[in-house]
């Protein structure tokens, strides 16, 4: 009843709902991510085994981010996270780059999915205050990464 109410508001007011997939390889920051934009600071996180969701508000929208685990014997669950999904955020460790073809494949793969033909994608480059990450010169190797993309709207900032 309560949700009811609150999206009949929701309608009347201009509020929009998006839903949001977080993944990425493991270790490439994505509950660091996902609890910055939540609380505004940087928390201390252990590996996702499963998923973290939160909703974050931003303006007149209310993303509900699902942050799923990146282990290799993880990624195959993913598929079951893409039902109804809106926007992907795809994050990348800037600082790992021999595995950049890696991130490409599991990326593709996804992309590849039927369900997620018409969500937006936003490549994120994550970690780039290391000394290790991805320089002016090393951006071949980033950009490998959205080899094979062209056709699809997505955001990048490498």
């Amino acid at each position: 009843m309560g949700m009811s109410i609150s999206k009949l508001f929701a309608a009347f007011l201009g509020k929009k709902e998006m839903r949001i997939l977080m993944v990425g390889l493991d270790a490439a920051g994505k509950t660091t991510i996902l609890y910055k934009l939540k609380l505004g600071e940087i928390v201390t996180t252990i590996p996702t085994i499963g998923f973290n969701v939160e909703t974050v508000e931003y303006k007149n929208i209310s993303f509900t981010v699902w942050d799923v685990g990146g282990q290799d014997k993880i990624r195959p669950l993913w598929r079951h996270y893409f039902q109804n999904t809106q926007g992907i955020i795809f994050v990348v460790d800037s600082n790992d780059r021999e595995r950049v073809s890696e991130a490409r494949e599991e990326l593709q793969r996804m992309l590849n999915e039927d369900e997620l033909r018409d969500a937006l994608l936003l490549v994120f480059a994550n970690k780039q205050d290391l000394p290790v990450c991805y320089t002016k010169k090393k951006k071949k190797s980033a950009q490998a990464l959205l080899t094979g993309l062209s056709g699809r709207l997505f955001f990048k900032k490498i």
